[in-house]
């Protein structure tokens, strides 16, 4: 399955691909973006004051290094944070399983009292 990319994840790999200076067909290729899409972030990034166009390449800025290195602090943190909520995920399904009626660790049926 596919990773929904955020606005400004997907603003983050214009402006980290396009770097030194790239043209548009090599920004869209490598920030995986149909030209739609590469249009519109292009648009928005130069429009942010991330990318500056010198002829027909985009170039990073100033301002762009800053915001991506800005995402790059977030988007370490946000990797840690996603890896702890799966891990609690996995320990919250082991303390239900071990909560269900029925389970021994040595494989023996629990015998439940009626009381009538």
């Amino acid at each position: 399955m596919a990773k929904y990319r955020r606005r400004f994840d997907i603003l983050a790999d214009v402006v980290r691909v396009a770097g030194p200076g790239l043209r548009k067909t090599r920004i869209m290729y490598f920030a995986n973006l149909s030209y739609a899409l590469l249009k519109r972030y292009l648009g928005e990034a130069v429009g942010l004051g991330f990318l500056r166009l010198e002829g027909d390449e985009y170039r990073v800025t100033s301002k762009g290094e800053a915001f991506l290195e800005q995402y790059s602090v977030f988007s370490s943190r946000s990797s840690r944070v996603e890896a702890d909520l799966e891990s609690l995920r996995c320990e919250a399904e082991r303390l239900e399983r071990m909560c269900k009626h029925g389970n021994h660790r040595d494989g023996r049926r629990s015998k439940v009292a009626v009381l009538g």
